[in-house]
Order: C-alpha cells, then sequence, then structure tokens
C-alpha cells in the first residue's frame, strides 16, 4: 500500500506560470505532425490547397474546440478520462474512454517512430548520411528490423516516464520551457538555411503557390487536412482537456487557445519552408508522395546526404529537432493514463509513470515489427481524433453549455467573444466536423478495400 493515497492527502498540482502552461501546450501540439505529416500531406493534397483546407478547419473548427477542452478541463479539474463523466454523468463514460485509448495508441507507435528520429540522429552525427535513396532506403531497412526497434521505442518511452514522473511543474512545464525555444531557435536556422538552397523557389512555389483546385472536394486532402490539424494541435484525445485541468481560474482560455494554434500553424508552414526546398533541390520530388514515413527517414536524410559536411550538420540538427519535437508531444499522450491513474486509483505519480510506460511498450510491439501495421493504426487514431472534437463539441456546447458560459465569464471574455464560441460550438462547429468524419471514414475504408 506504499503507492496508493488517501483521496484528502492528494492537493491537485498546477502550473508553475501562463508561459509554462502555454509553452507545455506548444510543445504538445508542435511534434511529427508538424515536421513530418505537414510536408506529406501537403505533396499529396495539390501544396496550397491542402494548406488553405488545413487553416480554415482550424479557424472554423480547432479554435471552438480548443476553447471547448479548455473549459472542459478546468471545470471539472480533473483527468479526461473522468472529466465527462463529472461534466454530464455516466453516460458519457464512452468519450472518457475514447479519451484512454487513443493517446494509448497513438503513443504506442509514436514511440517506435521517435526510436527511428534517434538512430538517425545518431547516424548523423557519428557515422554520415547515405548519399542517395537506395542507400537512405537500406539505412531504413536496418534500423526498423530486430533490436533497434525495441531499443529506440525503450529509451523514448523510458524518458517520457522520467520527464513525466517528476509532476507538472518540475518535469512537463520545466522540459517545455527548455525545449521549446531550442526547437524555435534551430526550426528558423534551419528555413534560412533552407532559403538559399539552388531550387527553394520551386519548393517554395510547390508548397504555397501551387494550387489545385480540384482538391478542394478530393475527400482525401479532406480527410489529410482534417486529421492534420486535430493530430499536429493535439485536439479530441483528451490531452488539451488534461492540461487545462492543472490551470488556476484567471487564465484567458480563448487568447491561450489562439496562441498555441497558431504558433503551432507557423512550425508546420516553417517545416515546409524546410523540406520542400530540400526536396525539389536534390530532385526527390518523387520519393515524398510514396509514403509518409520516405518523406522524413528516406527523402531527407538522403538530400543532405548529397550536401557534404554541410548537409551532414543541417541532419543533425533537423533530426535533433525532431526529436525534441517529439518528446515534448509523447510526455503529453502519456500523461492522459498516468493522470487517470492518479485521480481514478489514487496511485502515486511514480508508479503511474512505470505502469503506463510498460502497458504503452507491449502494445506498441507489433508497430515496431510491422510498418504497415504501424501506418494502419495511425490512420485510425486520427478518425478518433475527428470523432473525440465531434463528442466534445457536441457536449460543451448543447449537453453543458453553462460551462462554457463559467469559464468564459473566468477567463474575462468580452460578450462578443463569448456569443461567437457559443454560437459555433452550438450550430457551426459539430456540424463541420460531422461533416470531416463522414468523410474521413469514408475515404480510409475506400482505401483499405481498394
Amino acid at each position: 500500500m506504499v503507492f496508493i493515497l488517501t483521496e484528502k492527502s492528494i492537493k491537485r498540482e498546477q502550473w508553475g506560470s501562463k508561459l509554462g502552461f502555454v509553452l507545455a501546450a506548444v510543445g504538445s501540439a508542435v511534434g511529427l505532425g508538424n515536421l513530418w505529416g505537414f510536408a506529406y500531406r501537403s505533396s499529396q493534397g495539390g501544396g496550397a490547397a491542402f494548406v488553405l483546407l488545413y487553416i480554415l478547419v482550424v479557424l472554423v473548427v480547432c479554435l471552438p474546440i480548443f476553447v471547448a477542452e479548455f473549459a472542459l478541463g478546468r471545470n471539472t479539474s480533473t483527468s479526461a478520462f473522468l472529466a465527462p463523466i463529472k461534466a454530464a454523468g455516466p453516460r458519457w463514460a464512452p468519450l472518457g474512454w475514447l479519451f484512454l485509448i487513443a493517446p494509448l495508441a497513438i503513443a504506442s507507435y509514436y514511440a517506435v517512430i521517435m526510436g527511428w528520429t534517434a538512430d538517425i540522429f545518431i547516424q548523423s552525427l557519428f557515422v554520415g548520411l547515405p548519399l542517395n535513396p537506395e542507400e537512405s532506403s537500406s539505412l531504413f531497412d536496418s534500423i526498423h528490423s530486430g533490436k533497434r526497434d525495441l531499443i529506440g521505442q525503450i529509451f523514448s518511452l523510458g524518458l517520457g516516464a522520467y520527464i513525466i514522473s517528476g509532476g507538472i511543474k518540475k518535469g512537463i512545464e520545466k522540459l517545455n520551457k527548455i525545449c521549446i525555444p531550442i526547437l524555435f531557435i534551430i526550426l528558423i536556422s534551419l528555413a534560412i538555411w533552407a532559403a538559399f538552397l539552388t531550387n527553394s523557389g520551386v519548393g517554395y512555389r510547390n508548397f504555397l503557390l501551387n494550387f489545385d483546385i480540384n482538391q478542394l472536394a478530393n475527400p482525401t486532402t479532406i480527410r489529410n487536412a482534417f486529421s492534420q490539424a486535430f493530430f499536429s494541435l493535439s485536439l479530441g484525445i483528451g490531452i488539451m482537456i488534461t492540461y487545462a485541468s492543472y490551470l488556476n481560474k484567471k487564465s484567458d482560455l480563448p487568447k491561450q487557445a489562439i496562441q498555441i494554434a497558431s504558433l503551432d500553424t507557423i512550425v508546420g508552414l516553417m517545416a515546409g519552408l524546410i523540406t520542400f526546398p530540400i526536396i525539389f533541390s536534390f530532385g526527390l520530388g518523387e520519393t515524398i508522395s510514396k509514403s509518409t514515413i520516405a518523406t522524413l527517414f528516406i527523402t531527407i536524410p538522403s538530400g543532405l546526404g548529397q550536401y557534404g559536411s554541410i548537409g551532414r550538420l543541417v541532419a543533425i540538427l533537423f533530426f535533433g529537432l525532431a526529436y525534441i519535437a517529439a518528446i515534448t508531444s509523447l510526455i503529453s499522450l502519456l500523461e492522459i493514463p498516468v493522470a487517470t491513474l492518479i485521480d481514478k486509483f489514487k496511485i502515486k505519480r511514480n508508479l503511474a509513470s512505470i505502469l503506463t510506460v510498460g502497458f504503452t511498450f507491449i502494445i506498441g510491439i507489433p508497430s515496431a515489427l510491422s510498418t504497415n501495421i504501424l501506418g494502419n493504426i495511425d490512420a485510425i487514431a486520427n478518425v478518433l481524433l475527428i470523432l473525440g472534437g465531434f463528442l466534445v463539441s457536441f457536449l460543451v456546447g448543447w449537453v453543458i453549455p453553462k460551462t462554457l458560459d463559467i469559464e468564459l465569464k473566468n477567463s474575462g471574455s468580452s460578450s462578443l467573444t463569448k456569443a461567437y464560441l457559443k454560437f459555433m460550438l452550438k450550430y457551426v462547429t459539430p456540424i463541420i466536423v460531422a461533416w470531416g468524419l463522414i468523410i474521413s471514414v469514408y475515404d480510409l475504408l475506400k482505401g483499405w478495400l481498394s
């Protein structure tokens, strides 16, 4: 019974500062989905057409859901698993289960990808880079086969457990206060370097100026825009609910939602300003469109390998950047089940972290052994995020609208802001998310059956 606490002995942690919360939320939002998925999905969706759809989804759909999740988390002051039940009763328990299952599923394969990222980083640092796509593909085959997969997975999960066990202030907040500024410094440096590559202009045109209007009605592009927005912003999964549960009552929720969404979108766009010049400067356009894995672990290493010692230095910075972004996201995924164990079963944080990581490792083994399984879990998880976003918007907009009123009042929001958010969450956001969900499920099933 050493690890069990009585309910009275638990005092819920809080963020040390508003900046700490914003950086932690940005850290959760900014991950491999920005550096890895944004460029790939943009290349599939006709460049600017995908970017436009993505920005529209963020503005019209994600920002109201952001505030809704913040309001639900702060009002209930409990984990995402328990928040729907506390707010609306036991009939909403399935939403809590979704908030527990989805982050565990994502963390299980996310840690595998982090292991690959760390492996390429070490390869760049101590060995060198492949000189062509064939060598790069061979290197990646050696990385994701056998023990190297599992070692990278264990290391990433172990690091995540160590950080989370430190708590909100001394663990999660402290890490993000260090890592997020470093992330932006590296990101800006790489974007400046990429601007001077031979075909950077061609890369920019394909990323931001190549507009295929037909892509706006393409189900795959629509699904990718919704998936990218929800995944990269960590919405519909319970992360922002859990993080907001550690907030004080004075934080301005709409303002913080805008700050986090804006910074995340900037990172995604800047990542595109790095990857697209690399791809088109080294003639790797065909490789990127084949798979998401090809973008990060085959295309970029082989492209930078052609650039000599400078390319090697850039690879070290890029994959270091990717790992920093990934670890700040992984800890947010792990915090949901950890918070659940603490709030539901009164288990100490250290033990909760160990139990969570151990279970995540076990369910992640199939993803470590098969990239096909990893890809399928990723596709399903992205649909679950959109489903979670729909349910949150419906819950806050229709079932517990007073919760939103209370938290917007605590935030000091203007009457116009209140009216806008209440209208969106009741009449606009649920309908658009439902439409995106139907298209996403249809497109996913069509891809599996074809």
